[in-house]
């Protein structure tokens, strides 16, 4: 299946791996660049304001009543990190926080097998919903607290974030499949669905496999499927909705530049999604207002008719005019001039609905007159962490690629050193 892939995707990706692109290619105007430093800056209160000073948990949405978020926690913990290093927040403030988080993780909170439930009560830790035990959820707030580990190495930080990776139990969660588990419930016990084809799951896997107590064998990491798509001559490994959320979540922590998968790289797939997305979008500009030039970006997010799977082609491309601005934002990494632009035209065209204390709020449509009222804390988050890889020396990539369990999975596999020659079978 890979060889087969690398003979189409080959030509498109090997300068990518040779050659490691530089963000730096395009460089923002002065006030370009105040902008975005005040859209980072801004989202960082996201975290600040609405997680609970006293377990640390972070609201899955700004919406009155909303429940905590596993993931969105694990964003608060990087943010932390990043908002002292950027001087956004006091040494003091931003390590008790982090610590906070860190010890309601590790000694109170509900898991099962190291793996966190999805949504939990914002005072206690408790599972709420009926949440599944979420195998993505527990990555990303493993994931976010590994980086706030490499900001403060040989403190209770990364005693305790370490404790918490260590514990997850990938092997169990993979209940004798070659796949991980979505999750699990105490009622239904494992769910029906498995991580096996391209979205966000790299960022799962590389975790599993580099994890130094229970790690998911290195076969894992070539059983996911990699379909292959086309649209308007842009070639990608794409995922089944064609959020661009799913092409970016992975690459907030993992720098795949210089990693070859076989021919693939991930870094350069990322690129020709978001350009794919963007101009899938620009395709129905005649329909819907809301979509030009500078006004692109379709992934899952909140809109008139409640949270959906928006998304371009190649996938399932599903779109009714609304627009998520975190989307095109969070690309900036891959599309730093179409991005910019799109921050540029957001802010100066719609700040007065769109733009509030904790930056861009989610989405709107101009066709049927709607706007957002809310923020979400995974969307805030990847925004975060994105602008702050543009931004500021790729430092988070810098941080995290530096951990044992990162260069184990990228030895284990070989992704750094799989040769781009094809042999037919």
């Amino acid at each position: 299946m890979l060889k087969r892939l690398a003979r189409i995707f080959l030509p498109v990706f090997v300068s990518a791996i040779l050659f490691s692109p530089s963000l730096r290619a395009f460089e923002p105007s002065a006030q370009d660049r105040e902008l975005l430093e005040r859209i980072e800056k801004d989202t960082l209160q996201y975290f600040v304001r609405l997680s609970n000073k006293e377990t640390g948990f972070t609201k899955d949405s700004s919406r009155p009543g909303a429940p905590s978020s596993v993931a969105a926690t694990g964003f608060a913990l990087a943010a932390y990190a990043i908002g002292e290093s950027r001087g956004w927040l006091t040494p003091d403030y931003a390590r008790s926080r982090i610590l906070t988080t860190l010890r309601m993780l590790r000694n109170k909170t509900a898991h099962r097998e190291g793996f966190f439930y999805h949504f939990l009560d914002n005072r206690t830790g408790k599972r709420v919903w009926g949440s599944e035990a979420s195998s993505i959820d527990t990555a990303l707030v493993v994931a976010g607290a590994l980086l706030a580990a490499q900001y403060y190495p040989g403190t209770e930080i990364e005693k305790l974030a370490h404790e918490i990776y260590e514990r997850v139990n990938w092997k169990w969660m993979m209940n004798g499949s070659d796949f991980i588990c979505m999750g699990w419930t105490p009622e239904g016990k494992f769910l029906p669905y498995y991580w096996d084809s391209y979205n966000e799951l790299m960022i799962l896997v590389a975790l599993a496999i580099g994890s130094p107590t229970f790690p998911a064998p290195e076969r894992t990491w070539d059983r996911w499927m990699r379909p292959e798509g086309d649209y308007n001559g842009h070639k990608v490994i794409f995922a089944s909705s064609g959020s661009l959320f799913t092409y970016q979540f992975s690459h907030a922590y993992i720098d795949f530049r210089a990693l070859n998968d076989q021919g693939i790289n991930y870094f350069e797939n990322s690129r020709e999604a978001t350009l794919a997305n963007r101009e899938y979008s620009m395709s129905f500009a005649d329909q819907y207002k809301s979509y030009s030039e500078n006004s692109w970006g379709l992934s899952a997010s909140v809109g008139p008719g409640g949270y959906k799977a928006y998304g371009g082609k190649p996938g399932a491309g599903l779109h009714d005019g609304t627009i998520a601005p975190y989307a095109a934002l969070s690309s900036i990494v891959f599309t730093p001039e179409l991005s910019t632009k799109a921050a540029r035209f957001f802010f100066d065209n719609y700040q007065a609905n769109l733009y509030g204390n904790f930056g861009f709020k989610d989405a709107f449509n101009l066709d049927k007159q709607w706007w957002a009222q809310e923020y979400l804390g995974i969307d805030q988050g990847i925004t975060l962490l994105m602008l702050e890889n543009y931004l500021n020396g790729e430092v988070v990539w810098k941080k995290f690629m530096e951990l044992p369990a990162i260069k184990k999975w990228i030895e284990l596999t070989g992704l750094a050193k799989r040769s781009t020659s094809v042999t037919e079978n």
